[in-house]
């Protein structure tokens, strides 16, 4: 009988779970919920690696046992960090700020035991060009309501995959969650196969 270890997803995302599912991995969902405000001098990588381990850490206190898996997505240009939108205007600012334009998704996951503490984090960084957007499909986009709880205000997954010009680098990190290197930690740390 192969052994399967208990792992609780630190997350609420649809995204994230459905990822997960794919590769065959059994799991619980406990949601963390944690101050994602970006911090004074933080860089993209550091602010992912920080939230990825926080919500690993909240849920873990929750849980108590097994591995915790903590997940943070962010967008960033120009040296802006562009998380979630906090209102239509914002994602609207946001998908005129991406428009025509190249920019990085950063992904960070922490496998966490919730027993001994200890931590496996890494992050993941994808290249993404959005073509040039005219003033309509933003508008048709924002009315969705698809943007509202995405970092940088679009799912590449979803409805807003049509104005993806590019990726270089992992597509399964822009959705959120890096798989190949999650499965590899995952194999590593956990001992699962998948």
């Amino acid at each position: 009988m192969c052994y399967k270890p208990n792992i609780t997803l630190a997350s609420s995302s649809p995204r994230r779970k459905a990822l997960l599912e794919e590769i065959g991995l059994k799991f619980d969902i406990y949601p963390a919920d944690i101050n994602e405000d970006i911090r004074q001098g933080e860089s993209p990588l550091e602010h992912t690696l920080r939230l990825a381990e926080e919500k690993a850490k909240a849920a873990a206190k929750k849980v108590k046992s097994g591995w915790i898996i903590g997940a943070d997505t962010i967008v960033f240009i120009d040296n802006r960090i562009l998380g979630k939108p906090s209102d239509i205007n914002e994602a609207r600012e946001m998908l005129n700020l991406l428009s025509g334009r190249c920019h990085k998704v950063v992904t960070a996951f922490c496998l966490l035991s919730a027993s001994t503490g200890e931590i496996v984090k890494k992050a993941v960084e994808s290249s993404v060009k959005i073509k040039n957007l005219t003033d309509k499909e933003i508008e048709d986009y924002l009315k969705t309501g698809e943007s509202l709880d995405k970092a940088g205000a679009y799912a590449v997954q979803g409805i807003g995959s049509f104005m993806i010009e590019n990726i270089e680098g992992s597509y399964t990190n822009v959705v959120g969650l890096p798989m190949e290197e999650l499965k590899d930690a995952l194999k590593e740390t956990v001992n699962t196969s998948f």
